[in-house]
């Protein structure tokens, strides 16, 4: 049996007990490692559990998956994944590609980011669709983003939006020349988002555009290692979301849309300066 197995969005003991179980009986123990990270690092993960782990890079995962699934026709073979197994799309091709094999999978949910960012006060039900911010480059500064955020705003709703990583990366030169050589870890932080954003919008404004949907006074909260002892929740306008210091990764950014009362009430517990608020 092929097991896809959530952790959480903390620390070892953010497993379910039912997950707890495979990953202790399992033949051998997967642990995902570009999507998303943990605050602690594989070893704390193996103390806990007391089985030996491999790490999963996009490579292995995207092009090496014959290795993952072996002998799991006979065997437990556990894939772990931070946060739910189906956060991210790659999980979704990892069980169409088990699928195809004819091998027999199982899904151990868990919390990940897109419920429990109900956290920062705001209704789950009141959000619209879910974006991805991505680190721009000189010569690369996609923004599709803001107009789904736009889009979510004018019909009332919140955007959660999921900051980009850049994990086990290669330059271009690199790549072109076949050099397994990798750029250090990067994670988007709440500032950076934010900065982008207002990027946009004043571009948007020097193309004439009066009546645009997000400004630098648009309600947002920041959020930084939600589920974790050191979770950090500040809310205030994108402008302000440039300045607070968020700590280290995972940070995410939610723009609000309507506010309801109760929400709005909330939003004040976080608040950098109340009166931005009322």
């Amino acid at each position: 049996m092929f097991y896809l197995v959530g952790l959480g969005l903390g620390d070892a003991k953010d497993i379910t007990v039912k997950g707890l179980e495979i990953v202790r009986k399992a033949r051998r123990v997967y642990l995902e490692a570009y999507t998303s990270i943990l605050t602690i690092g594989k070893n704390e993960l193996e103390k806990f559990y007391g089985r030996e782990i491999i790490l999963a890079d996009r490579e292995m995962v995207e092009q090496q998956s014959d290795e993952i699934f072996k002998d799991s026709e006979t065997e437990d073979i556990a894939f772990l994944v931070v946060g739910d197994p189906f956060g991210a799309t790659t999980h979704t091709d990892l069980v169409l590609r088990a699928k195809e094999k004819g091998i027999a999978y199982r899904v151990i949910h868990n919390a990940s980011i897109m419920n429990a960012i109900g956290c920062c006060g705001l209704q789950l039900y009141n959000f619209g669709e879910t974006v991805s911010i991505v680190f721009w480059t000189e010569d690369w500064r996609p923004d599709s983003f803001y107009d789904k955020i736009a889009n979510n705003k004018k019909g009332g709703m919140h955007t959660l939006c999921l900051l980009d990583i850049k994990v086990k990366e290669q330059s271009i030169e690199n790549l072109m020349r076949g050099r397994k050589i990798f750029e250090p870890p990067r994670y988007m932080t709440v500032n950076q988002a934010a900065e982008q954003l207002l990027e946009i919008i004043e571009k948007k404004k020097q193309e004439g555009d009066q009546e645009l949907e997000l400004t630098e006074d648009t309600v947002c909260v920041g959020v930084a290692r939600v589920g974790s002892d050191t979770q950090q929740i500040v809310s205030g306008t994108l402008k302000q979301m440039t300045t607070v210091d968020f700590g280290g990764p995972l940070h995410s950014l939610v723009i609000a849309g309507h506010l309801h009362p109760l929400e709005n009430d909330m939003l004040k517990l976080f608040a950098v300066d109340v009166n931005t608020l009322s």
